[in-house]
C-alpha cells in the first residue's frame, strides 16, 4: 500500500533592504506595525564589541516601545561561529522563556547575522528574524541572501541552512566606529562584487577607495547600494545555489582555507583578499584574465590595506588540503570559481560557474603568493 503525501506550496520570502542612518527608530517602528507578525516578544543576539555600542540603545528603544525583549551576547569573533555557541544562544532563549512566539533580532557582524539566522531557521521549528548589520563586511555580504550557517574544526559554513530574514537594516553611521582594519575588511567583499558582476562598482572603486575611511556619505551609499544590488540579482535568479550563486564564492576557496589555516590571525576579508588574488592569478594562467587586469585587482586590494600575499607563517601543504574543505568541491576534486576579465564571471557550460581544478595547479599558484 502507498499513500502520495502532496505538499506543494508556494512561498514569498522577499524582504526589504533599507540603507540609511541611526536606524533603530525605524527598526522598532516596523517592529510595532507587525514586521515579524504575532511575535510578541524578541531575542536580541549580538556580539561583546556591538553590545556597548548599539545592541543596549536597541534595547532601550525596544523596550520604551513597550516591547518585550531579551539581549544575548556571544564573544565577537569568528570563533564563535559554532555549534556550541548556537546551543548556548538557544538554550538560553529557552531558559528566557522565548517559545515560538518569538523572533530573534540580530545586532552585528557577520558572524552575529550568520549564527542569529540559524538560530531562528531551527528555534520552535523556524521563527522570523531580522538583520541590523554594524559592518561593511555584513553590509556587503552576510546580511543579504539568506545563506546562514556555522563552522567546524575540519570546514566553514557547510552546517547550516538557507533563511530569509523579515528585513535587513544597513546602518551607514556604524561604520564610524568600526577600527580601519574591519573597514579593510569589509571592502574585499565590495571589491569582489566589482570583479564579479559589476565593472561600474570596480571603477568607481579606483577613483574612490580611500573615502570609504573617512565614512564619506555619498560613497558610502553608493557602495552599500551597488553591493545589494550585485548580490541582490545572483539571489533573486538562483535563491538555493544550484549553479549561478556559486559565483559569490569568488575568492573564497583559497580564501577560507587560509582564514581557518590561520587559526583566524586574519579577518574574514583578509583572507578573502588574498583568494582573490590566487583565482586572479589562476585566471591569468588559465587565459581568463589579463595581466593589466590581475594588477588592477592587487592595486585596488593594497590601496585598501588588504595582504595580497599569503603570511609566512602558514603551511603551505596545510593550505592545500584545507582546500577540500571547501563547499564547491564535487567528488573530491577541486573546483574554483574564476573571473572572465573584470566585471563578469566565466561559465563552463549551462550554468556550472565551476571549473575543475587539479592540486598541483593551484599548489603552483599558491607556491609564488
Amino acid at each position: 500500500m502507498k499513500f502520495n503525501c502532496e505538499l506543494k506550496r508556494v512561498v514569498d520570502d522577499s524582504y526589504d533592504i533599507e540603507i540609511g542612518r541611526e536606524l533603530t527608530d525605524t527598526l522598532v517602528c516596523d517592529l510595532k506595525a507587525g514586521l515579524c507578525g504575532k511575535a510578541s516578544r524578541f531575542a536580541v543576539v549580538t556580539d561583546s564589541n556591538v553590545e556597548g555600542l548599539y545592541a543596549l540603545k536597541i534595547m532601550q528603544a525596544l523596550a520604551e516601545a513597550g516591547l518585550k525583549a531579551d539581549m544575548i551576547t556571544i564573544p565577537a569573533g569568528e570563533k564563535s561561529k559554532t555549534r556550541e555557541m548556537k546551543a548556548f544562544v538557544e538554550d538560553k532563549m529557552l531558559s528566557l522563556g522565548c517559545r515560538r512566539d518569538c523572533a530573534v533580532i540580530a545586532v552585528g557582524g557577520g558572524v552575529v547575522t550568520d549564527l542569529a539566522g540559524f538560530v531562528a531557521g531551527t528555534f520552535g521549528r523556524g521563527v522570523p528574524f531580522v538583520n541590523y548589520a554594524t559592518t561593511l563586511l555584513s553590509a556587503a555580504d552576510a546580511s543579504v541572501g539568506g545563506k546562514t550557517a556555522v563552522d567546524t574544526p575540519l570546514a566553514t559554513n557547510l552546517i547550516g541552512m538557507f533563511n530569509q530574514p523579515k528585513k535587513v537594516y544597513i546602518d551607514i553611521d556604524t561604520w564610524k566606529t568600526l577600527p580601519k582594519r574591519e573597514i579593510s575588511s569589509g571592502l574585499a567583499e565590495t571589491v569582489k562584487h566589482g570583479c564579479l558582476g559589476d565593472t561600474k562598482l570596480f571603477e568607481y572603486l579606483e577613483k574612490n577607495i580611500e573615502r570609504v575611511f573617512d565614512c564619506d556619505k555619498e560613497v558610502c551609499e553608493y557602495i552599500s547600494k551597488h553591493n545589494c544590488e550585485v548580490k541582490y540579482g545572483v539571489v533573486m535568479q538562483d535563491e538555493r545555489e544550484s549553479g549561478l550563486r556559486e559565483i559569490l564564492n569568488l575568492g573564497h576557496t583559497v580564501g577560507r582555507a587560509v582564514e581557518t589555516v590561520s587559526d583566524y590571525k586574519l579577518l574574514h576579508g583578509e583572507a578573502v583578499s588574498i583568494g582573490l588574488i590566487a583565482q586572479a592569478r589562476l585566471g591569468l594562467s588559465l587565459g581568463f584574465m589579463t595581466g593589466e587586469q590581475v594588477e588592477r585587482v592587487e592595486k585596488l586590494l593594497k590601496r585598501a590595506h588588504l595582504p595580497v600575499e599569503i603570511p609566512e607563517y602558514i603551511d603551505k601543504e596545510e593550505l592545500l588540503d584545507k582546500l577540500y574543505t571547501d563547499k564547491k568541491v564535487r567528488n573530491g576534486r577541486l573546483r574554483f570559481v574564476l573571473e572572465d576579465g573584470i566585471g563578469k564571471m566565466k561559465c563552463f557550460a549551462d550554468n556550472n560557474y565551476g571549473l575543475e581544478i587539479t592540486r598541483e595547479q593551484i599548489a603552483d599558484i599558491i607556491s609564488k603568493m
